[in-house]
């Protein structure tokens, strides 16, 4: 039995929707939302600067009511401190992402082992305002980092003191929700099956239209273990996860994906000889003209189809994530694929495909499984891991579509090869996350130039037929 090092908690969102209340309620949430924009898009205004930078959201309230008081907008001071804090909480989350994008470049710009101290030294002012002083740190935070702003006028944050929630039924809940007048509350009916508690933040979905409310759910909590199973995860279009052990998890996603692909693309070239026509009817036949635009070019029902399809992505990847970890706290490998593959030309319907496919989703996916089961995902640097032999570590070999052929003719499934160079980087102590691809290629370089050297010394035989696969290779290049 593994040592137990600690515990995690298991939280996910929930989202409900609101299925009852008065005219009169609705109008003053919607008025609420209104004036609570206000303060949004003042705060980040204020706090959104480089000057506030390592801001602590829990002092961020002084700062805003030193320009703006909650009476000029006939706001409750918790519904305003509420909402700031929400913004302080949105603003240390969007400087932690530029602290992750500006490390990238320090390492790209400071490779190799002999920088190292002076990569540690940037990465410790970039964690303080320290890096003002320096002028190449404050170059790439501001290249980085954009001035908060804020145009979202349909929120309102809640804590727990300000409602009161209360069961009708077995899944309906009564929410008295603070108000703009003292003593006064809001009362609303909600549909959940758990009572709801701590914060929560009620949204109005301008497109449905509908009220809706967000709120944490803690599922309780998982033992983390001293030691945990090593995997690589090669992420693929064909099949969402592929792992080293030869497991595919989410088979079938590359053909939900270039369903939807191929039937926005349809419709959309349905939609533009529409258009076309309504431009040319403007003049000849108006009334008709104006039925075309109202009865066949709105987006009404093509939205509703489109979150159809994106909440079926999203469950599918999903699912994959939850049979790839199944319960057991791992320690993943995957691939970093947060930065754009440029100079590599596609055709249109290749890159059209690929605009659907959801990366993003992955590594949310992945991570939120990983917290749920303890388990500890690290991204490693994807360039070459589909081109690299898992047998030898080398450039001797061919990926063509889902096949992988090695120099000795023997032919691997290239996702499942893929997965293991991936495991295999995560320990790799000369590829870094950080580092460009023409290091790894120069790194992978090196040690094929040795595997030659060693197959000629102990195998002549070898050596000849890796001297031949790479004379075809670069022939065939």
């Amino acid at each position: 039995m593994p040592k137990k090092v600690g515990a995690t908690k298991k939280i996910s969102t929930q989202i409900v929707l609101v299925i009852g209340m008065t005219k009169v309620v609705e109008t003053e949430l919607l008025s609420t939302m209104k004036k609570l924009g206000i303060v949004r898009s003042e705060s980040y205004n204020k706090l959104g600067s480089i000057n506030y930078w390592n801001l602590d959201w829990k002092k961020a309230i002084p700062e805003v009511k030193s320009f703006r008081n909650p009476d000029t907008l006939g706001l409750p001071a918790k519904l305003m401190d509420w909402t700031v804090n929400d913004v302080g909480k949105a603003i240390t989350a969007q400087q932690a992402a530029c602290k992750d994008a500006v490390i990238k470049k320090i390492y790209k710009r400071f490779p190799a082992k002999e920088n190292k101290n002076k990569r540690k030294e940037y990465v410790t002012q970039l964690k303080t305002s320290a890096f003002l002083d320096n002028s190449l740190l404050h170059r790439l935070v501001r290249k980085e980092f954009q001035r908060g702003h804020s145009w979202v006028k349909n929120q309102i944050v809640y804590q727990q003191v300000g409602y009161k929630c209360k069961r009708l039924s077995r899944n309906t809940w009564q929410l008295e929700l603070a108000g703009l007048t003292k003593g006064k509350r809001n009362k609303i009916i909600v549909k959940s099956n758990r009572k709801i508690k701590g914060q929560i933040r009620l949204i109005y979905d301008q497109i449905l239209p509908r009220f809706e409310i967000n709120f944490l759910v803690d599922h309780g909590t998982v033992e983390v273990p001293s030691e945990r199973r090593s995997i690589g995860v090669d992420k693929g279009y064909t099949e969402a996860f592929y792992d080293s052990e030869g497991q595919a998890h989410g088979t079938g996603l590359g053909k939900i994906i270039t369903k939807k692909s191929d039937r926005i693309c349809a419709k959309n070239r349905n939609r533009g000889k529409l258009w076309a026509l309504h431009r040319k009817l403007e003049k000849l036949d108006p009334a008709k003209s104006a039925r075309i635009l109202k009865n066949n070019l709105s987006r009404k029902t093509e939205n509703r189809r489109y979150r159809q399809n994106q909440s079926e992505l999203t469950a599918k990847i999903g699912a994959a994530s939850k049979s790839l970890f199944n319960g057991e706290s791992l320690k993943v490998f995957a691939e970093d694929l947060t930065q754009p593959i440029r100079n590599k030309r596609r055709s249109k319907t290749v890159s059209r495909k690929l605009n659907s496919w959801m990366k993003g989703v992955m590594r949310d996916s992945l991570q939120k499984w990983a917290n749920w089961t303890g388990s500890v995902v690290t991204e490693v640097q994807p360039s070459y891991t589909s081109q690299i032999d898992s047998r030898t570590g080398t450039l001797l070999g061919k990926r063509t579509g889902d096949n992988f052929t090695g120099f000795d003719g023997v032919v691997l499934q290239a996702d499942y090869n893929a997965a293991k160079n991936i495991l295999a980087r995560g320990t790799d102590l000369e590829i870094t996350r950080y580092m460009n691809k023409n290091e790894v290629q120069a790194v992978l370089l090196r040690r094929t130039a040795r595997y030659l050297v060693r197959s000629y010394r102990q195998n002549k035989a070898a050596f000849m037929v890796c001297r031949l696969w790479v004379k075809g290779l670069k022939l065939y290049d």
